[in-house]
């Protein structure tokens, strides 16, 4: 049985790649700063304007919740279908392209819903949405018409 003579090298870290790295950041620093001096040097008077403040963000899609027992809340507040209609009218003028997200329990009735798809239509809402929870492949409940 032969046994070994000599040492095994000790793996080492190799630092080119990290060294490639850290150089081609500071070449791109490098001229991205040379562009920022030159855009500074540029003889432009731009126009100026009074300040009314900052732009705001659109706002996130309202979300109506309509309940087995035909409750309805906008934003987990209980609203009657007036008060949902009022509401959504005010948010709207505050924001025109406001969105409106409707979840309804799945055992609720379809009707329950469509009261409240023309409560957001009559309040001037356009982008409504309904939320619904996709089915894994193979997990679907069994119908009162599948066969076993």
């Amino acid at each position: 049985m032969p046994l070994k003579t000599h040492m095994d090298e000790q793996p080492t870290l190799n630092l080119t790649p990290m060294i490639d790295i850290v150089f081609l950041l500071i070449i791109f620093f490098m001229v991205g700063t040379k562009f920022t001096e030159l855009e500074r040097k540029i003889g432009l008077q731009v126009p100026e304007v009074t300040d009314h403040g900052a732009l705001t963000a659109a706002p996130e899609k309202r979300v109506v919740n309509v309940y087995r027992d035909g409750t309805v809340t906008l934003d987990r507040d209980p609203v009657s279908l007036d008060e949902l209609r009022s509401r959504l009218t005010s948010a709207r003028m505050q924001y025109e392209d406001l969105g409106v997200l409707i979840r309804g329990d799945s055992k609720v009735v379809y009707q329950s819903v469509a009261e409240v798809f023309n409560t957001c239509k009559l309040a001037g809402i356009n982008q409504l949405a309904i939320s619904v929870r996709p089915i894994t492949v193979g997990s679907r409940p069994p119908t009162s018409d599948t066969k076993r």
